[in-house]
């Protein structure tokens, strides 16, 4: 399994009351997919810039398609403009793959026997890699869980990762998670404002 998979397998395990922002994790998603791209050698970070490396076929069809979204030309792109770029409905596209491979289901209602229904996920061995890595601390999976708010990054985590390129990765993801919520508070700011105005008049 893939860091964004496990990602979003413990998303919807860990936290299913309290649903993640899609947006935050639809980021994290982007930036996991980087951390999988590193680990296969697919990419080197040069500074903050991802460089592709030569194309090989990944066996996550997620993936693989990630890789084949790089830019291959200078300048090449940063990461944070990967992540909002290769974000956007992110978290839709990897739980409609895990839909497909039956690692997820629609609850039916009873009178509507139809797959409209939340998504939950089913007992499977990729899930219970993800609780494995899970329960073990694994401080990456640790770091991009901290970023969607599912848990506190400790500073233990922090210590852990000791790869440059990864802490980059990890920082940008926190950084625009952050950038993310700001933009909503502003949103909602103004929404209220708008509505104070309409009532006044």
């Amino acid at each position: 399994m893939s860091t964004p998979r496990d990602l979003l397998i413990v998303a919807m395990d860990v936290a299913p009351d309290r649903p993640v922002e899609s947006g935050d994790l639809s980021l994290a998603l982007a930036g996991a997919e980087v951390v999988d791209l590193l680990a296969a050698e697919a990419v080197a970070l040069d500074g903050e810039l991802i460089v592709p490396n030569l194309q090989v076929a990944l066996p996550d069809g997620l993936l693989d398609e990630a890789a084949s979204a790089l830019v291959r030309e200078t300048p090449y792109e940063s990461v944070e403009n990967w992540l909002w770029r290769r974000g956007r409905g992110l978290s839709s596209a990897y739980l409609a793959a895990l839909e497909k491979e039956g690692l997820v289901a629609r609850q039916r209602g009873r009178w509507i026997p139809v797959r409209s229904g939340k998504a939950a996920l089913v007992d499977s061995p990729a899930r219970t890699r993800a609780a494995d890595r899970w329960a073990t601390g694994e401080p990456v999976l640790a770091q991009l869980a901290a970023a969607v708010g599912i848990r506190e990054v400790s500073d233990e985590d922090s210590v852990k990762v000791t790869d440059e390129a990864l802490d980059t990765v990890l920082a940008t993801v926190h950084d625009a998670v952050t950038e993310l919520e700001a933009v909503r508070q502003r949103k909602s700011v103004e929404d209220a404002a708008y509505d104070n105005v309409w009532r006044g008049m």
